[in-house]
């Protein structure tokens, strides 16, 4: 009962906190980012070895601050890449939507008329609606730019100063190797699954974009765009950004062809990049079952709504591993896992 009433108290924690967790957790996602980016780029570079850090630790502090520096700067040049191409293309967009909306009862009673199938038109979704709630829901989150702003600035000023806290937190030496070691674990797992994440979402969007624009499908950057965001939405992602160009094309395209070619080349992409090349890549750090996966982000969906369904998988990731290093929690663990092998037990010496 304490258990039930407990997680009843969480969710309406989540529910009416969401106003200032949701700028957190956004802040928390880019500040991750840019150490996941950053930490790879100072793979490039010299004095890596835990020697040469010792030996040498002005030049490797030196390398730092450039990763550092070079990881920002890409974050700030896709966001004015957004803000100066792909911004401008939505508002073109929002203007033909009621002339989409149209086309899209006309395809409905050709459909109808062709195989018989009874139509209302009231069955055909208003995509006016649904982008104005999509976007609702998205200008909410960037009318908390400032907030987010914050966080990131503080996090990255007492960024130094986390490991001397967390020491100081946990006195003890076997419970600090513990939970340091699953502090560690998540560490790890989060900025790999977020640099390849993005680093793949972002080549499968480019992709995209070039098919897209060589067979002539109108506002190929915004479904460009849409396949590299909805990347980071497990399952229903993939379907989304495969579904919304094709319909578009099929409505808008004279002939067959275009909806066909828009089709074949984005789900080719989707099993390439999302089934082959993703899980080579993340495999190791997301045994995770897709029914979990797909419970999870109903779960962050309904309370939170589009940017919990962005943030379902690291979130995720987060209570599996962390589930995984408590005996009286690695039943949860397990069953979140796809085979049941979960990450391995630290146990006190």
């Amino acid at each position: 009962m304490n258990g039930i009433i407990l997680f009843a108290g969480l969710i309406l924690f989540l529910w009416l906190g969401r106003s200032i967790l949701i700028p957190l957790l956004v802040a928390t996602f880019f500040w991750y980012l840019i150490n996941a980016t950053a930490t790879y780029v100072r793979k490039l570079f010299p004095f890596n070895s835990v020697a040469d850090r010792t030996s040498r630790p002005i030049t490797a502090k030196t390398f730092d601050w450039t990763s550092n520096i070079l990881a920002v700067l890409a974050m700030c040049g896709l966001i004015y890449f957004f803000a100066t191409q792909i911004q401008p293309m939505f508002r073109e967009l929002a203007l033909v939507l009621p002339n989409i909306q149209h086309k899209l009862v006309i395809f409905g009673n050709y459909l109808s008329e062709s195989m018989g199938i009874h139509f209302d038109a009231s069955m055909i979704p208003n995509v006016a609606n649904i982008a104005a709630n999509i976007g609702s829901s998205v200008a909410g989150i960037l009318t908390s730019t400032g907030m987010i702003l914050i966080y990131m600035i503080f996090m990255f000023i007492e960024q130094s100063t986390f490991n001397k806290k967390f020491s100081a937190l946990i006195p003890n030496k076997r419970e600090y190797k513990k939970a340091r070691f699953i502090i560690d674990s998540i560490d790890d797992n989060m900025k790999k699954y977020l640099f390849m994440k993005t680093l793949l979402s972002g080549i499968t969007g480019i992709l995209s974009y070039f098919w897209l624009q060589m067979i002539g499908v109108e506002f190929a950057g915004i479904w460009a765009f849409i396949v590299f965001i909805t990347s980071y939405i497990p399952t229903i992602g993939a379907i989304v950004a495969c579904t919304l160009p094709i319909l578009y094309s099929l409505i808008t395209a004279p002939s067959l062809q275009q909806p066909l070619l828009t089709g074949f080349g984005l789900i080719a992409l989707q099993i390439i990049f999302g089934n082959i090349l993703e899980p080579k890549f993340t495999g190791k750090t997301l045994n995770l079952s897709t029914l979990a996966i797909l419970i999870n982000l109903v779960f962050w969906g309904m309370i939170w709504g589009i940017a919990g369904m962005f943030f379902s998988v690291p979130l995720l990731v987060a209570i599996f591993i962390t589930t995984a290093q408590f005996d009286s929690t690695r039943w949860i663990a397990i069953l979140l896992s796809a085979d049941g092998k979960i990450p391995d037990k630290r146990d006190e010496e």
